[in-house]
């Protein structure tokens, strides 16, 4: 049988560099390449979050709305504590938004408009 192992999320943005330092401020992974189109972070557990340059990239709607970008995927962010976490990531540049669906869960936006949510794991 053959092997599969996933080893990165690849996020779409204008301008990866600049993606990537807010994910480095955010989850202090470390930068495994960069160039101006492509940059590769990887975190201590092995975890891969890369950054692609698309200068077509178009924030998406939250909530859906129809006739706009809908939310492809997200990031889930588990956190020990929802409110350091929440002014962490705004620190970086990222915005709460106003809709909140869950109690122990923020949907923030990241500086290019991707949704990531921090959440308290059960």
């Amino acid at each position: 049988m053959t092997t599969l192992r996933l080893t990165a999320t690849v996020l779409d943005t204008p301008d990866p560099p600049a993606l990537a330092r807010f994910y480095r401020h955010l989850l202090g992974f470390e930068t495994v390449s960069e160039d101006p189109d492509w940059v590769v972070l990887r975190g201590p557990d092995g975890q891969g979050l890369s950054f692609q340059r698309e200068s077509g990239y178009s924030r998406p709607a939250w909530p859906a709305a129809q006739g706009e970008q809908q939310m492809q995927d997200h990031l889930d962010i588990a956190v020990d504590d929802l409110e350091a976490a929440v002014a962490h990531a705004v620190s970086g540049g990222a915005q709460v938004e106003e809709f909140q669906p869950q109690e122990t869960v923020r949907v923030v936006r990241d500086p290019h408009g991707h949704l990531f949510c921090l959440y308290l794991p059960d």
